[in-house]
């Protein structure tokens, strides 16, 4: 029953940090999405696994059992592999928003400048490091009206109202590639922990399943 109820947290977690990756999904490439989307097809199985593991005790079946053991320790495995290969790219994370970040900033098109708007908002950043970046990468060479402090924007002219350049007092003075970066490690704080927490589950799960299923053959055996 654990078991199961932790397969659905699991699942449950990964659709949370997923949804919120995804609000930046224009500038975060597939490897950052990758980790949340493995949990949630993770949570199904552990979910389905779990439910053969309560069907094996009930009807005290050993190779049932041994068979949800094994399916465990095999998920297992593939979580460790996901959580190695999670760290390894961690350590090129930065770099990679950060090009992402410079390369749409050049373009400005109409997804680009629609992403970036709702970057600037949600995270309250402008640029990629400064908002400087907009006067020297951008092709308009224009802070976006979504720079502003909500209470400096003014709508009739799309920027902000009585502005010097780089006003600071009405601009977002932080880079997105921080604020996007610090977003991402929040969420894989999130998918570590519920990660270590469902592994001793498992590890739980594979020794008592194969201790009942050992005992259930022993007192058929006699």
């Amino acid at each position: 029953m654990l078991l199961l109820i932790s397969g659905l947290g699991i699942l449950i977690a990964g659709a949370v940090v997923l949804a919120d990756v995804n609000q930046f999904s224009h500038f975060v490439e597939g490897k950052v999405t990758a980790p949340p989307i493995v949990l949630i097809v993770t949570g199904l199985i552990i979910f389905l696994i779990a439910s053969l593991g309560c069907f094996g005790a009930i009807k005290e079946s050993p190779t049932l059992l041994l068979a949800y053991a094994l399916l465990l320790a095999i998920i297992f495995i593939i979580e460790l592999a996901v959580g190695i290969a999670a760290s390894v790219f961690k350590s090129d994370l930065e770099m990679a928003i950060k090009n992402s970040l410079q390369d749409s900033i050049k373009r400005s098109n109409k997804d680009d400048m629609m992403a970036w708007d709702n970057i600037q908002r949600k995270l309250m950043c402008c640029g990629v490091d400064y908002p400087s970046d907009w006067r020297t990468m951008s092709a308009n060479k224009t802070l976006p009206a979504s720079c502003c402090h909500p209470e400096y924007i003014e709508e009739s002219v799309g920027h902000c109202t009585e502005s010097p350049a780089l006003g600071k007092d009405k601009y977002f003075q932080e880079g997105c590639v921080g604020k996007l970066k610090q977003r991402i490690d929040k969420n894989a704080v999130i998918l570590i922990g519920v990660g270590i927490g469902i592994a001793f589950i498992q590890i739980l799960g594979i020794v008592l399943a194969c201790y009942l299923a050992s005992t259930i053959r022993h007192e058929r055996n006699h």
